[in-house]
Protein backbone atom coordinates (compact mmCIF):
# COMPACT_ATOMS: atom_id res chain seq x y z
CA UNK A 1 0.00 0.00 0.00
CA UNK A 2 2.81 2.37 0.93
CA UNK A 3 4.57 1.63 -2.35
CA UNK A 4 1.39 2.52 -4.28
CA UNK A 5 1.16 5.86 -2.48
CA UNK A 6 4.85 6.55 -3.15
CA UNK A 7 4.40 5.74 -6.84
CA UNK A 8 1.81 8.52 -7.11
CA UNK A 9 4.10 11.19 -5.65
CA UNK A 10 5.76 13.74 -7.88
CA UNK A 11 9.47 13.41 -8.53
CA UNK A 12 11.25 14.81 -5.48
CA UNK A 13 14.87 15.24 -6.46
CA UNK A 14 16.27 17.94 -8.73
CA UNK A 15 17.79 17.33 -12.14
CA UNK A 16 21.09 18.59 -10.76
CA UNK A 17 21.20 15.98 -8.00
CA UNK A 18 20.20 13.25 -10.43
CA UNK A 19 23.29 14.01 -12.50
CA UNK A 20 25.59 13.46 -9.52
CA UNK A 21 26.76 9.87 -9.84
CA UNK A 22 27.81 7.92 -6.77
CA UNK A 23 27.09 4.40 -7.99
CA UNK A 24 30.69 3.33 -8.57
CA UNK A 25 31.99 4.93 -5.40
CA UNK A 26 29.16 3.53 -3.27
CA UNK A 27 29.77 0.05 -4.67
CA UNK A 28 33.47 0.32 -3.87
CA UNK A 29 32.82 1.50 -0.28
CA UNK A 30 30.32 -1.30 0.32
CA UNK A 31 32.87 -3.84 -0.87
CA UNK A 32 35.61 -2.29 1.26
CA UNK A 33 33.51 -2.44 4.43
CA UNK A 34 32.52 -6.05 3.76
CA UNK A 35 36.11 -7.27 4.06
CA UNK A 36 37.83 -8.01 7.36
CA UNK A 37 40.31 -5.29 8.28
CA UNK A 38 43.01 -7.57 9.72
CA UNK A 39 46.03 -7.49 7.41
CA UNK A 40 44.41 -4.94 5.12
CA UNK A 41 46.69 -2.36 3.45
CA UNK A 42 44.99 0.74 2.12
CA UNK A 43 46.40 2.80 -0.73
CA UNK A 44 43.00 4.35 -1.29
CA UNK A 45 42.07 7.42 0.74
CA UNK A 46 43.71 10.71 -0.28
CA UNK A 47 44.59 11.77 3.23
CA UNK A 48 47.94 12.33 4.98
CA UNK A 49 48.80 9.53 7.37
CA UNK A 50 50.57 12.04 9.62
CA UNK A 51 48.82 13.47 12.64
CA UNK A 52 48.38 17.23 12.69
CA UNK A 53 51.62 18.64 14.19
CA UNK A 54 51.09 19.10 17.90
CA UNK A 55 51.89 22.81 18.06
CA UNK A 56 49.05 23.36 15.57
CA UNK A 57 46.72 21.27 17.73
CA UNK A 58 47.76 23.27 20.76
CA UNK A 59 46.74 26.48 19.02
CA UNK A 60 43.27 25.02 18.52
CA UNK A 61 43.16 23.87 22.14
CA UNK A 62 44.25 27.29 23.35
CA UNK A 63 41.42 28.84 21.34
CA UNK A 64 38.99 26.59 23.18
CA UNK A 65 40.52 27.51 26.53
CA UNK A 66 40.14 31.20 25.72
CA UNK A 67 36.52 30.75 24.73
CA UNK A 68 37.11 31.46 21.03
CA UNK A 69 34.10 29.34 20.12
CA UNK A 70 31.64 31.85 18.67
CA UNK A 71 30.72 32.85 15.15
CA UNK A 72 33.51 34.63 13.31
CA UNK A 73 33.29 37.17 10.50
CA UNK A 74 31.83 35.42 7.46
CA UNK A 75 35.07 35.93 5.53
CA UNK A 76 37.12 34.58 8.44
CA UNK A 77 39.31 36.14 11.12
CA UNK A 78 41.18 39.20 9.74
CA UNK A 79 44.50 37.99 11.16
CA UNK A 80 44.22 34.68 9.28
CA UNK A 81 43.35 36.43 6.02
CA UNK A 82 46.33 38.71 6.56
CA UNK A 83 48.60 35.70 7.13
CA UNK A 84 47.31 34.06 3.93
CA UNK A 85 47.95 37.26 1.97
CA UNK A 86 51.51 37.39 3.31
CA UNK A 87 52.00 33.71 2.53
CA UNK A 88 50.85 34.09 -1.09
CA UNK A 89 52.98 37.17 -1.65
CA UNK A 90 56.05 35.48 -0.21
CA UNK A 91 55.59 32.31 -2.26
CA UNK A 92 54.36 33.71 -5.57
CA UNK A 93 54.80 37.46 -5.51
CA UNK A 94 51.02 38.03 -5.78
CA UNK A 95 49.44 40.72 -3.62
CA UNK A 96 45.93 40.08 -2.36
CA UNK A 97 44.02 42.55 -0.20
CA UNK A 98 43.09 40.48 2.88
CA UNK A 99 40.02 42.63 3.45
CA UNK A 100 38.44 42.23 0.02
CA UNK A 101 40.21 39.49 -1.95
CA UNK A 102 40.37 36.52 0.44
CA UNK A 103 37.60 34.47 2.08
CA UNK A 104 38.09 31.57 4.51
CA UNK A 105 35.94 28.50 3.83
CA UNK A 106 35.12 25.12 5.32
CA UNK A 107 37.78 23.28 3.35
CA UNK A 108 38.79 24.01 -0.23
CA UNK A 109 35.85 21.83 -1.31
CA UNK A 110 33.42 24.42 0.00
CA UNK A 111 35.45 27.13 -1.70
CA UNK A 112 34.98 25.31 -5.01
CA UNK A 113 31.26 24.84 -4.44
CA UNK A 114 30.86 28.53 -3.61
CA UNK A 115 32.91 29.60 -6.63
CA UNK A 116 30.81 27.60 -9.08
CA UNK A 117 27.52 28.68 -7.53
CA UNK A 118 28.67 32.28 -7.70
CA UNK A 119 29.76 32.41 -11.33
CA UNK A 120 27.75 29.82 -13.27
CA UNK A 121 24.41 30.36 -14.96
CA UNK A 122 22.37 27.38 -16.19
CA UNK A 123 24.06 25.83 -19.20
CA UNK A 124 27.43 27.51 -18.76
CA UNK A 125 30.24 25.13 -19.70
CA UNK A 126 33.33 24.36 -17.63
CA UNK A 127 36.35 22.83 -19.36
CA UNK A 128 38.45 20.44 -17.29
CA UNK A 129 40.89 17.59 -17.83
CA UNK A 130 39.95 13.92 -17.79
CA UNK A 131 40.96 12.11 -15.54
CA UNK A 132 39.68 14.53 -12.90
CA UNK A 133 39.08 14.72 -9.16
CA UNK A 134 35.86 12.79 -8.60
CA UNK A 135 33.93 15.79 -7.19
CA UNK A 136 34.64 18.23 -10.03
CA UNK A 137 31.71 17.37 -12.31
CA UNK A 138 29.35 17.03 -9.36
CA UNK A 139 30.16 20.55 -8.14
CA UNK A 140 29.53 21.86 -11.65
CA UNK A 141 26.23 20.01 -12.06
CA UNK A 142 24.97 21.20 -8.68
CA UNK A 143 25.64 24.78 -9.80
CA UNK A 144 23.55 24.15 -12.97
CA UNK A 145 26.67 24.11 -15.14
CA UNK A 146 27.89 21.64 -17.76
CA UNK A 147 31.26 19.90 -17.28
CA UNK A 148 33.29 19.46 -20.47
CA UNK A 149 36.00 16.84 -19.79
CA UNK A 150 38.94 16.95 -22.20
CA UNK A 151 40.80 13.62 -22.55
CA UNK A 152 44.44 13.43 -21.48
CA UNK A 153 46.78 10.46 -21.78
CA UNK A 154 49.81 8.96 -20.02
CA UNK A 155 51.88 9.77 -23.11
CA UNK A 156 51.53 13.48 -22.24
CA UNK A 157 51.83 12.80 -18.53
CA UNK A 158 48.06 13.46 -18.31
CA UNK A 159 48.68 17.16 -18.98
CA UNK A 160 45.91 19.32 -20.42
CA UNK A 161 47.36 21.31 -23.31
CA UNK A 162 46.47 24.80 -24.50
CA UNK A 163 45.48 23.52 -27.96
CA UNK A 164 43.12 20.96 -26.43
CA UNK A 165 41.48 23.65 -24.32
CA UNK A 166 41.01 25.95 -27.28
CA UNK A 167 39.48 23.16 -29.34
CA UNK A 168 36.90 22.51 -26.59
CA UNK A 169 35.72 26.13 -26.33
CA UNK A 170 32.16 26.89 -27.48
CA UNK A 171 29.93 29.97 -27.16
CA UNK A 172 28.74 28.50 -23.83
CA UNK A 173 32.22 28.17 -22.31
CA UNK A 174 32.66 30.38 -19.27
CA UNK A 175 35.20 28.68 -17.00
CA UNK A 176 38.40 26.68 -17.19
CA UNK A 177 38.93 24.43 -14.17
CA UNK A 178 42.57 23.60 -13.48
CA UNK A 179 43.77 21.29 -10.72
CA UNK A 180 47.55 21.04 -10.40
CA UNK A 181 49.20 19.12 -8.86
CA UNK A 182 46.45 16.75 -9.96
CA UNK A 183 44.33 14.17 -8.25
CA UNK A 184 44.35 11.29 -9.29
CA UNK A 185 47.41 11.38 -11.57
CA UNK A 186 49.97 13.40 -9.59
CA UNK A 187 50.54 15.50 -12.73
CA UNK A 188 52.20 18.89 -12.31
CA UNK A 189 52.49 21.68 -14.90
CA UNK A 190 55.50 23.89 -15.46
CA UNK A 191 55.33 27.66 -15.85
CA UNK A 192 55.80 27.57 -19.63
CA UNK A 193 52.91 25.13 -20.09
CA UNK A 194 50.62 27.21 -17.89
CA UNK A 195 51.65 30.38 -19.71
CA UNK A 196 50.40 28.85 -22.98
CA UNK A 197 47.08 28.12 -21.31
CA UNK A 198 46.97 31.68 -19.97
CA UNK A 199 47.15 33.02 -23.52
CA UNK A 200 44.09 30.97 -24.47
CA UNK A 201 42.27 32.16 -21.34
CA UNK A 202 42.91 35.78 -22.24
CA UNK A 203 42.07 35.33 -25.92
CA UNK A 204 38.66 33.83 -25.11
CA UNK A 205 37.92 35.90 -22.00
CA UNK A 206 37.58 32.91 -19.66
CA UNK A 207 37.43 32.73 -15.91
CA UNK A 208 39.75 30.21 -14.25
CA UNK A 209 39.16 28.24 -11.08
CA UNK A 210 42.58 27.00 -10.03
CA UNK A 211 42.47 24.20 -7.46
CA UNK A 212 45.92 24.25 -5.84
CA UNK A 213 45.25 22.26 -2.67
CA UNK A 214 48.37 20.16 -3.35
CA UNK A 215 50.58 23.19 -4.11
CA UNK A 216 53.02 22.40 -1.28
CA UNK A 217 53.38 18.75 -2.28
CA UNK A 218 55.72 18.89 -5.26
CA UNK A 219 58.85 16.93 -6.11
CA UNK A 220 61.73 18.19 -8.20
CA UNK A 221 59.89 21.19 -9.64
CA UNK A 222 58.58 24.46 -8.25
CA UNK A 223 54.84 25.02 -8.16
CA UNK A 224 53.57 27.82 -10.40
CA UNK A 225 50.46 29.53 -9.10
CA UNK A 226 48.23 30.23 -12.10
CA UNK A 227 47.16 33.61 -10.73
CA UNK A 228 50.81 34.71 -10.66
CA UNK A 229 51.05 34.63 -14.46
CA UNK A 230 50.78 38.01 -16.25
CA UNK A 231 47.16 39.17 -16.48
CA UNK A 232 45.76 36.10 -14.72
CA UNK A 233 45.11 37.39 -11.19
CA UNK A 234 42.00 39.29 -12.31
CA UNK A 235 40.75 36.19 -14.18
CA UNK A 236 41.45 33.56 -11.51
CA UNK A 237 39.80 32.28 -8.36
CA UNK A 238 42.61 30.55 -6.47
CA UNK A 239 41.57 27.71 -4.17
CA UNK A 240 43.83 26.28 -1.50
CA UNK A 241 43.69 25.09 2.09
CA UNK A 242 45.35 23.40 5.01
CA UNK A 243 44.25 19.76 4.73
CA UNK A 244 47.04 18.27 2.64
CA UNK A 245 50.15 20.34 3.41
CA UNK A 246 49.64 20.51 7.17
CA UNK A 247 47.83 17.16 7.70
CA UNK A 248 44.70 19.03 8.83
CA UNK A 249 41.97 17.21 6.88
CA UNK A 250 39.59 17.00 9.85
CA UNK A 251 39.95 20.68 10.72
CA UNK A 252 38.06 21.55 7.51
CA UNK A 253 39.61 24.85 6.53
CA UNK A 254 40.41 26.31 3.13
CA UNK A 255 40.22 29.60 1.30
CA UNK A 256 39.53 31.34 -1.98
CA UNK A 257 41.50 34.33 -3.26
CA UNK A 258 40.56 36.38 -6.28
CA UNK A 259 39.17 39.63 -7.68
CA UNK A 260 37.32 41.69 -5.08
CA UNK A 261 33.95 41.61 -6.85
CA UNK A 262 34.02 37.81 -7.14
CA UNK A 263 35.17 37.30 -3.56
CA UNK A 264 32.40 39.64 -2.38
CA UNK A 265 29.84 37.52 -4.25
CA UNK A 266 31.35 34.27 -2.91
CA UNK A 267 31.23 35.68 0.62
CA UNK A 268 27.56 36.58 0.16
CA UNK A 269 26.71 32.98 -0.79
CA UNK A 270 28.94 31.75 2.05
CA UNK A 271 27.02 33.89 4.55
CA UNK A 272 23.69 32.38 3.54
CA UNK A 273 24.86 28.76 3.51
CA UNK A 274 27.63 28.26 6.09
CA UNK A 275 27.70 31.64 7.88
CA UNK A 276 31.33 31.33 8.99
CA UNK A 277 34.22 28.86 9.21
CA UNK A 278 35.05 27.23 12.58
CA UNK A 279 36.75 29.59 15.01
CA UNK A 280 39.20 27.19 16.66
CA UNK A 281 40.23 25.71 13.30
CA UNK A 282 41.14 29.20 12.09
CA UNK A 283 43.43 29.74 15.07
CA UNK A 284 45.11 26.39 14.34
CA UNK A 285 45.53 27.39 10.68
CA UNK A 286 47.11 30.68 11.73
CA UNK A 287 49.68 28.73 13.74
CA UNK A 288 50.30 26.45 10.75
CA UNK A 289 51.06 29.38 8.46
CA UNK A 290 53.23 31.17 10.98
CA UNK A 291 55.23 28.23 12.37
CA UNK A 292 54.52 25.15 10.25
CA UNK A 293 57.11 25.43 7.49
CA UNK A 294 59.44 22.78 8.91
CA UNK A 295 56.50 20.40 9.34
CA UNK A 296 55.64 20.74 5.66
CA UNK A 297 59.24 20.13 4.58
CA UNK A 298 59.46 17.04 6.78
CA UNK A 299 56.25 15.51 5.44
CA UNK A 300 57.06 16.33 1.80
CA UNK A 301 60.48 14.67 2.15
CA UNK A 302 58.77 11.53 3.46
CA UNK A 303 56.20 11.56 0.66
CA UNK A 304 59.01 11.93 -1.87
CA UNK A 305 60.75 8.83 -0.54
CA UNK A 306 57.52 6.85 -0.72
CA UNK A 307 56.82 8.21 -4.21
CA UNK A 308 60.10 6.88 -5.55
CA UNK A 309 59.53 3.46 -4.00
CA UNK A 310 55.96 2.99 -5.22
CA UNK A 311 56.52 4.28 -8.77
CA UNK A 312 59.64 2.16 -9.22
CA UNK A 313 57.89 -0.85 -7.71
CA UNK A 314 54.78 -0.53 -9.88
CA UNK A 315 56.85 -0.33 -13.03
CA UNK A 316 58.96 -3.31 -11.99
CA UNK A 317 55.89 -5.53 -11.52
CA UNK A 318 54.53 -4.58 -14.94
CA UNK A 319 52.06 -1.82 -14.09
CA UNK A 320 53.33 1.02 -16.27
CA UNK A 321 53.27 4.25 -14.26
CA UNK A 322 54.33 7.74 -15.31
CA UNK A 323 56.28 9.70 -12.71
CA UNK A 324 53.98 11.90 -10.60
CA UNK A 325 55.52 15.27 -9.79
CA UNK A 326 53.02 16.37 -7.16
CA UNK A 327 50.31 15.39 -4.65
CA UNK A 328 50.61 11.84 -3.24
CA UNK A 329 49.11 9.60 -5.93
CA UNK A 330 50.44 7.14 -8.48
CA UNK A 331 48.17 6.23 -11.40
CA UNK A 332 49.44 3.00 -13.00
CA UNK A 333 48.02 1.24 -16.04
CA UNK A 334 46.61 -2.23 -15.35
CA UNK A 335 46.36 -3.22 -19.02
CA UNK A 336 48.69 -6.20 -18.67
CA UNK A 337 46.18 -7.98 -16.41
CA UNK A 338 43.30 -7.84 -18.89
CA UNK A 339 41.03 -6.63 -16.10
CA UNK A 340 38.85 -3.54 -15.98
CA UNK A 341 39.55 -0.96 -13.28
CA UNK A 342 36.68 -2.18 -11.12
CA UNK A 343 37.55 -5.87 -11.63
CA UNK A 344 41.18 -5.21 -10.70
CA UNK A 345 40.20 -3.25 -7.58
CA UNK A 346 37.69 -5.83 -6.39
CA UNK A 347 39.89 -8.87 -6.98
CA UNK A 348 42.98 -7.22 -5.48
CA UNK A 349 41.01 -6.41 -2.34
CA UNK A 350 39.47 -9.86 -1.98
CA UNK A 351 42.55 -11.89 -2.94
CA UNK A 352 45.43 -9.83 -1.53
CA UNK A 353 43.75 -7.41 0.90
CA UNK A 354 45.22 -4.34 -0.79
CA UNK A 355 42.92 -1.39 -1.38
CA UNK A 356 43.32 0.91 -4.39
CA UNK A 357 40.78 3.10 -6.17
CA UNK A 358 39.38 2.14 -9.60
CA UNK A 359 40.49 4.66 -12.20
CA UNK A 360 37.09 4.89 -13.90
CA UNK A 361 35.78 6.80 -10.86
CA UNK A 362 37.92 9.69 -12.11
CA UNK A 363 36.52 9.88 -15.64
CA UNK A 364 36.42 7.89 -18.85
CA UNK A 365 40.17 8.28 -19.36
CA UNK A 366 40.70 6.61 -16.00
CA UNK A 367 39.44 3.24 -17.22
CA UNK A 368 42.35 0.82 -17.38
CA UNK A 369 44.13 2.52 -14.46
CA UNK A 370 43.95 2.49 -10.67
CA UNK A 371 44.87 5.19 -8.18
CA UNK A 372 47.39 4.27 -5.49
CA UNK A 373 47.79 6.78 -2.67
CA UNK A 374 51.24 6.70 -1.10
CA UNK A 375 50.27 8.71 1.96
CA UNK A 376 50.87 5.62 4.03
CA UNK A 377 53.91 4.09 5.69
CA UNK A 378 56.87 2.86 3.67
CA UNK A 379 56.64 -0.69 5.15
CA UNK A 380 52.97 -0.87 4.10
CA UNK A 381 53.83 0.34 0.60
CA UNK A 382 56.58 -2.26 0.26
CA UNK A 383 54.28 -5.04 1.47
CA UNK A 384 51.49 -3.86 -0.84
CA UNK A 385 53.87 -4.01 -3.79
CA UNK A 386 54.79 -7.63 -2.95
CA UNK A 387 51.13 -8.59 -2.86
CA UNK A 388 50.38 -6.69 -6.06
CA UNK A 389 53.30 -8.44 -7.80
CA UNK A 390 51.75 -11.83 -6.99
CA UNK A 391 48.37 -10.62 -8.15
CA UNK A 392 49.65 -9.17 -11.43
CA UNK A 393 51.60 -12.30 -12.22
CA UNK A 394 48.48 -14.46 -11.77
CA UNK A 395 46.34 -12.36 -14.07
CA UNK A 396 49.07 -11.57 -16.58
CA UNK A 397 49.27 -15.30 -17.27
CA UNK A 398 45.50 -15.48 -17.83
CA UNK A 399 45.22 -12.38 -20.03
Amino acid sequence: MASERTAKLKKRTSKQVDQVSDVGFAKFLNLFHSVGKEGLISLSVGEPDFATPWHICEAGIEALKQGITSYTPTAGFPELRQAIAQHLEKRYGIRYDPETEIVITVGSSQAMDLAFRTILDPGDEVIMSDPYYVCYPSCIYLAHGVPVPVPTTPESGFKLGAEQIEAAITPRTKVLLLGYPANPTGTQMCQEELAEIARVVEKHDLLVISDEIYSRLTYGMEHTCFASLPGMKERTILLDGFSKAYAMTGWRLGYAAGPAELIAAITKVHQHTMLSPPSMAQMAALEALQHGEEDVKRMVAEYDQRRKVIVSGLNQIGLACHEPKGAFYAFPSIQVTGLSSEEFTEKLLLEEKVVVMPGNLFGRQGEGFVRCCYATSLPDIEEALKRMARFVERYRNRA
